[in-house]
């Protein structure tokens, strides 16, 4: 049996039509952050093996639908897998790793022209404008979505996979001494 603060999170999170912060849960649901920790992870547990789960970006909570009930859900709704192209999806990895990042860079990246992939993806809603670029001509910056997280799988963008170099190495990653 659940306790009634996190009963209290869930009946927030349901009815909410975005991701939830961390102090806007806490301040509704009457809870001290550390309270609020507890809850959150006593249904996070409670979802384990159900067809739904907690996803967190950041400070920033929901409910989402399982990724194994992904077949489930789509012909429910009737929609069609979202299927892209390897232009897509290359572009789609650079933003996700080096976000946030502008198209330039993007390009830069590539090696060809991105617009059309950008706007593809911005469509389906997998990455967003982020802001603007303190350079010259202020350039977007673009980052991934909550729908990118939830098409992946992914409960944040700390589960993406390790990327290395051909060498082996990892970027960015301290050198041994």
């Amino acid at each position: 049996m659940r306790s009634g603060l996190a009963n209290r999170v869930e009946a927030i999170l349901f009815v909410a039509e975005k991701p939830v912060g961390r102090a806007e849960l806490a301040r509704t649901a009457g809870a001290t952050p550390r309270q609020l920790d507890g809850a959150l992870a006593e249904l996070a547990a409670g979802y384990e093996g159900s067809g739904l789960r907690l996803q967190h970006d950041g400070d920033e909570w929901q409910i989402v639908t399982a990724p194994e009930m992904a077949p489930v859900v789509a012909a429910y709704l009737g929609a069609d897998r979202l299927r892209l192209s390897p232009a897509s999806l290359e572009t789609l990895a650079v933003i996700a790793y080096r976000q946030p990042i502008t198209r330039a860079e993007v390009e830069a990246v590539r090696g060809v022209n991105c617009d059309q992939t950008i706007y593809t993806l911005m469509s389906r809603r997998l990455i967003e404008e982020q802001g603007r670029k303190e350079a010259p001509g202020r350039p977007i910056l673009y980052g991934t979505t909550w729908e990118f997280l939830e098409c992946f799988g992914l409960t944040s963008l700390e589960q993406l996979p390790t990327v290395m170099t051909p060498e082996g190495a990892v970027p960015g990653a301290a050198e041994p001494a």
